[in-house]
């Protein structure tokens, strides 16, 4: 027995294998074993009560020893804590040694079994101890140990408030430890053509054991959490607005949940899942301290306290998108964290959308008064005339009022946010709104008609002064790529004669539907526009022309170049418009490539 027992105790498959003979010999292999796994059944329940039972731990001293030790009410004594809890780990850690040696010891035993023939009868040693539906002999000892350590797992928790602190707070080590003995066992019986001392399910159940802390500790995060946020946006003060070192304490608490769990995945997407819960919550009580009355929305003087409040709401939901999604950026996520910071997002997007609303429909209706412009008068007086139309300088001194009194409380502190990609919320907007304004500006400059000579100056002097009112007040104009290339392609456009349009390279950085449009300005009378010829206003069809595709808009301008050309055969006429052609020819081109509508940029 003592060459088995040292040949298990050092791993000695040799020794193992002589002992296990010898028993064999003697017709006792079955009760040799059969104690063998009973001893270690023992030695592992053993090890996992003198850690864990409450008895012990509860014990004057409880095996801790000296000051560090646990009163009966299963608390430390007053000013032990701290060495209480140093020994209830240290305690922890002995066990799973213990238990990390008793499980590959059996397992050492039933690979000698699996693989020991009886010399003269071939039999193999582990049929004589086996029969078939028995457990193999590491389930047997494995589910003991898990049996005991999740019973004694539930009676800490509940019969002492001490280790369920413990144990609760410092969950990620305690699945740390869990962990650690399960990689361990796994990496010392990983031996190719033999069965693993420990089975997947297996693996389950010792984590299952401590579950009871998981809740507990996940419980625990959304606490602090919720605690947190219900004292930065609490619901009897509506008018009050977090300061920024509020926005940082919730940040701050938020990076520090997940740094404890991100060394593990699972423990990361269960953290994250409660943190999704949090920044819902966080996003209602945002939302709710949204002012949305007609204060919010005004845009004739400066800022309101309630404008003024929202910028703010609006750039503290930046920060903690931002910094969420970069402390999270590399982690394991969820489709319902990912949409819970898209709701941090969208709450912000909303503190701010209704006003940057107000302020396009206002510089839309300016663009809207281009046609009341005349821009068909005929002499050198006109053409001379060098001051802006009525209807651009009212665009600009609201661009310019919205800069000093908007923007500017906006864009500055939105350039410190850390956001995704390169753009804040409040960048762009105003990209989105720089970028619908110079679009608005084409499409109704193209509606323009008559034209004449002396109005394509006008218009071109408006364009320019677009272009630096937009620039210096809104966004770089060189950075809103196909609108501003739109906007440069269309002063030339409206130079060239119609003979050299067709050919012009300058045709495909602007829409067909804009030069379909102008083109309208160089035909007969009798050739209508679609907005003629449907008596709509410039409003309404610029309206329609939004809700439509380039395909759908061919079939309205093509309607009336087909009307067109009946009236030309019913006059007998054998020429057409040299623009008829032409538009023709475009039209077909989109026809042909199914060309999908190029929608201008809209602030939403």
């Amino acid at each position: 027995m003592k060459v088995l027992e040292r040949g298990l105790e050092g791993f000695n498959q040799a020794e193992v294998g002589k002992g296990l003979q010898v028993f064999y010999n003697l017709g006792e292999l079955r009760s040799t074993v059969d104690g063998l796994v009973s001893k270690y059944k023992s030695v592992g329940v053993k090890s996992v009560g003198v850690a864990l039972d409450m008895k012990a731990i509860s014990a004057g001293g409880g095996g801790f020893g000296g000051p560090g030790g646990i009163q009966r009410s299963g608390t430390p004594q007053i000013g032990s804590g701290g060495k209480a809890k140093e020994a209830l780990w240290a305690r922890l850690g002995v066990c799973m040694d213990q238990l990390h040696s008793v499980v590959v010891g059996v397992w050492h035993l039933q690979r000698v079994l699996s693989k020991k023939r009886d010399p003269f009868t071939h039999v193999l040693l582990l049929d004589e101890v086996m029969q078939d539906g028995d457990p193999i002999l590491t389930a047997r000892v494995w589910d003991a140990i898990v049996k005991s350590f999740a019973n004694h797992m539930k009676s800490t928790f509940t019969a002492s408030s001490f280790v369920k602190e413990v144990f609760t707070v410092g969950y990620p080590k305690l699945f740390s430890v869990i962990e650690n003995l399960l990689e361990r066992i796994s990496r010392d019986t990983d031996v190719k053509g033999v069965l693993p001392a420990i089975t997947v399910e297996g693996r389950h159940q010792m984590v299952a054991a401590i579950e009871v802390f998981q809740t507990a500790f996940l419980g625990l995060c959304l606490s602090r959490l919720s605690d947190l946020v219900n004292s930065v946006f609490s619901m009897s003060n509506r008018g009050s607005v977090p300061s920024k070192e509020h926005i940082s304490r919730i940040i701050s608490r938020i990076q520090e949940e997940i740094e404890a769990v991100q060394l593990d995945a699972r423990l990361t997407l269960l953290v994250l899942h409660e943190i999704s819960k949090v920044l819902i919550l966080l996003a209602e009580r945002a939302e709710y301290q949204i002012s949305t009355g007609p204060e919010a929305r005004q845009i004739s003087g400066p800022a309101t306290p309630a404008q003024v409040k929202n910028f703010t709401l609006c750039q503290h939901l930046q920060d903690i998108h931002g910094s969420v999604s970069a402390m999270t950026q590399g982690l394991p996520t969820t489709d319902k964290f990912l949409s819970s910071l898209k709701t941090i997002y969208q709450v912000a997007c909303d503190s701010v959308t209704s006003l940057f609303q107000s302020m396009l429909e206002c510089l839309e209706s300016c663009i809207l008064q281009i046609h009341n412009q005349n821009f068909s008068p005929i002499g050198s007086d006109s053409a001379m005339d060098n001051n802006s139309s009525p209807y651009m300088e009212e665009l600009q001194r609201h661009i310019s009022h919205f800069r000093k009194e908007f923007l500017s409380k906006l864009l500055p502190s939105s350039a410190k946010v850390i956001s995704i990609g390169t753009e804040t919320i409040c960048t762009r907007l105003v990209r989105s709104m720089a970028s619908r304004v110079l679009m608005l500006f084409i499409r109704h400059a193209s509606l323009v008609r008559p034209l004449s000579e002396s109005g394509k100056l006008r218009m071109a002097r408006d364009m320019a002064e677009l272009e630096l009112a937009v620039g210096q007040n809104l966004f770089p104009v060189e950075q809103l790529g196909a609108p501003y290339r739109a906007l440069r392609a269309l002063r030339p456009i409206i130079f060239l004669e119609t003979s050299q349009l067709g050919a012009s390279p300058l045709l495909q950085d602007l829409p067909p539907s804009v030069i379909l449009h102008h083109l309208y300005s160089r035909g007969p009378d009798e050739l209508q526009s679609p907005m003629q010829r449907n008596k709509l206003t410039p409003k309404q069809y610029s309206l329609w022309l939004d809700e439509h595709g380039e395909d759908q808009i061919w079939r309205g301008i093509k309607a009336t170049l087909d009307d067109y050309a009946v009236q030309v055969r019913a006059r007998g006429d054998k020429e057409f418009s040299p623009v008829y052609p032409l538009m023709v020819s475009i039209g077909s081109a989109i026809s042909g490539n199914n060309v999908v509508s190029r929608k201008p940029n809209t602030t939403k």
